[in-house]
């Protein structure tokens, strides 16, 4: 069809029979790599009056933010990350004459209402720069004041820290003294550094201090971007608790027991359920005309959030809350616009900033796999031959390239899975009350996990969970080629606040001595404090919650799962599943740190050696300006 004939023209023409599209001279030019969404936004460009170079630009914007930049380098190497080519200087310059685009000064805002801005040869779409800067002045502001505070004693970090004085927990110890008087603090740490108990002790610091100085206990809130980190920080808060009051040398001391109890007063929740999410109809309850009542707000798994929410958290904030961000700043970036958390620890450390502390001693009891991450993290494959033979049978490697290969793995793989799961008890029909017995079944599923890079395909956690679930039934006589079966593992996918359950919690189906299959699940019971659907054991706050197969949420298999969705579990064998095309866009140095740092005990990579070195050697840096905006406003 012909283009319109003016840029007024809506590009659909009426018909007796209904409405079509017309083409328009930007679908001609449009990239395949580009989105239905990515094209729909070239062809808003036009139809209001936009030039084909302005809806060029802005489609690559809108594949850009796709995958995760807040801003699209319009020069150098970084214009070209997604398949733009940079644009020279008379084509930057008839851009920014554009009347839908701003260009920013150097003020941190943008002189005009247009849906697009330059700054810095950067193209931005609006919401997104008016995000970062938005963030980047109120977490400036954040760390330049100061809150009422006493000074840290020696005498209380020695109580919190049970006497220890070691290198081992120094920058716990740090972290611990520096968070007084602080509005914005920053803890960050691989797994087994201890991120959570030092915010326990964080906590417990803030509690005294008000006391000391004649001041109710603060009002704390927990969260987490999902539903199930945040009811993994509430399960991690109270084994800490635990382990503060049990210690054997020096237990926490009767008259900390009220400041502990306020520490736990609150369960953990989601972001957005603590922001007061509208759901649909878009925004929060809580805001900055109507700010969320809380005096200290920590974040765990903070690395998952993105450049929208944490401007909608720090908008929510009073100017007087002191606001805990924790998380690993190394593993994948939230799967929304931004990396956040990396931004803030870059520039954090660029300026030696003491509102972070960075934890570096792992406490894990087999250290054979601290240095084969560690060597991922610094993109040093010599290191990582090394370590890796080192860890020796700590650490595995299968050359996996062809589907043949694949299934060949899988074999025996899925032989020890069976043996693993048979050993926890999950194919021995489970009395009613034995919760021991499906706890212990629970545990069985952490022993082992393949985590893929890829969600689809035959190399996909789909896929190859569908392999594993047809192996595994397969084995049961009664249950061949079921759906359901004894010891199925299924993962959550939707949240279900009703049912308890939550995206990425992992149950799986038992048998029971009434012949009746059922889904259990474990979850946190604070001491006190029964629910009449879940009972708890006797020597621990672990319980558990049977669901009928059908009642389940959405859910899906869990035996393989995707790396992301593995994000903040550990287990004792890990199999890393890589795509065998080394030039996957999805292979990056943070999705196998993550993948690796699942690993308590044992790591086994399966993939060609191209794509292993692919992965170590290529960082994921989003393009954006935060990081920048950090650091220049400090300056």
């Amino acid at each position: 069809m012909s283009a319109p004939d003016d840029a007024g023209d809506a590009g659909m023409h009426g018909r007796l029979d209904g409405y079509h599209f017309r083409s328009l001279p930007i679908d001609a030019l449009a990239p395949e790599a580009w989105r239905a969404l990515d094209r729909a936004v070239a062809r808003w460009v036009v139809i209001h009056g936009g030039s084909p170079l302005l809806a060029l630009v802005a489609g690559w914007a809108s594949l850009a933010e796709g995958h995760g930049d807040s801003a699209l380098p319009l020069t150098g190497v970084d214009s070209a990350r997604h398949g733009m080519r940079a644009l020279d200087a008379g084509a930057r310059a008839a851009l920014q004459a554009e009347p839908m685009v701003s260009v920013a000064g150097s003020e941190p805002s943008a002189p005009a209402d247009t849906p697009f801005v330059i700054e810095y040869e950067h193209f931005y779409l609006r919401r997104n720069f008016c995000h970062e800067t938005a963030v980047a002045q109120r977490l400036n502001a954040r760390r330049t004041a100061q809150l009422p505070a006493g000074p840290a004693s020696a005498a209380d970090l020695a109580v919190l820290f049970h006497g220890a004085i070691g290198t081992d927990v120094q920058a716990q110890r740090d972290a611990v003294g520096g968070v007084l008087g602080r509005r914005l603090f920053v803890l960050t740490g691989g797994p087994g550094t201890g991120k959570t108990t030092t915010v326990l002790r964080m906590l417990l610091m803030l509690i005294k201090d008000a006391a000391d100085r004649g001041l109710p206990a603060p009002v704390i809130r927990l969260s987490a971007p999902t539903g199930k980190a945040a009811q993994r920080l509430s399960e991690s808060m109270r084994d800490g608790a635990k382990h503060l009051r049990e210690h054997a040398g020096q237990p926490l001391p009767a008259a900390w027991q009220t400041h502990l109890a306020a520490a736990l007063g609150v369960d953990a929740s989601t972001l957005h359920r603590l922001l007061g999410s509208r759901g649909r109809s878009g925004g929060f309850r809580y805001h900055a005309a109507d700010p969320l009542p809380a005096d200290i707000v920590v974040v765990d798994e903070a690395s998952m959030v993105d450049l929208a929410m944490l401007r909608a958290l720090l908008d929510a904030l009073r100017d007087d809350a002191a606001l805990i961000l924790v998380g690993d700043a190394d593993q994948l970036t939230s799967v929304g616009t931004g990396s956040v958390l990396l931004d803030l620890v870059s520039a954090l450390e660029a300026d030696g900033a003491p509102e972070l502390v960075r934890l570096q001693h792992s406490f894990r009891a087999d250290q054979s796999l601290v240095p084969i991450n560690h060597a991922i993290l610094r993109g040093d494959a010599a290191a990582f031959a090394t370590a890796w033979q080192v860890a020796g049978t700590h650490a595995i490697r299968h050359a996996v390239a062809t589907t043949q290969d694949l299934h060949r793995v899988l074999v025996p793989w899925c032989r020890a899975l069976w043996q693993s799961l048979r050993d926890s008890g999950a194919y021995t029909a489970v009395p009613s009350g034995r919760d021991d017995l499906v706890l212990a079944a629970l545990d069985g599923l952490r022993a082992r996990q393949l985590l893929c890079a890829l969600r689809e395909g035959e190399f996909g956690a789909t896929e190859v969970n569908a392999v594993i679930e047809r192996t595994l039934s397969g084995r049961l006589d009664d249950y061949a080629g079921a759906l359901w079966y004894p010891g199925r593992a299924v993962m959550i996918t939707r949240n279900d606040a009703a049912a308890g359950l939550f995206n990425g919690d992992v149950g799986i189906c038992l048998l029971g001595t009434d012949g009746q299959l059922r889904v259990w699940f474990e979850v946190t019971v604070a001491r006190g404090a029964m629910p009449s659907a879940s009972t708890a054991n006797a020597t621990s706050n672990r319980g558990v919650r049977a669901f009928a197969p059908g009642s389940l949420p959405e859910h899906q298999g869990a035996f393989a799962v995707t790396i992301h969705k593995s994000q903040g579990s550990e287990y004792g064998h890990v199999v890393l599943l890589l795509p065998p095309d080394a030039d996957s866009r999805i292979l990056s140095r943070q999705l196998l740190y993550t993948g690796a740092s699942r690993a308590r005990e044992v790591v086994e990579v399966w993939g060609t050696a191209d794509a292993l070195a692919t992965a170590i050697a290529t960082p994921v840096l989003r393009a954006g300006g935060l990081q920048r905006r950090l650091r220049i406003a400090q300056k």
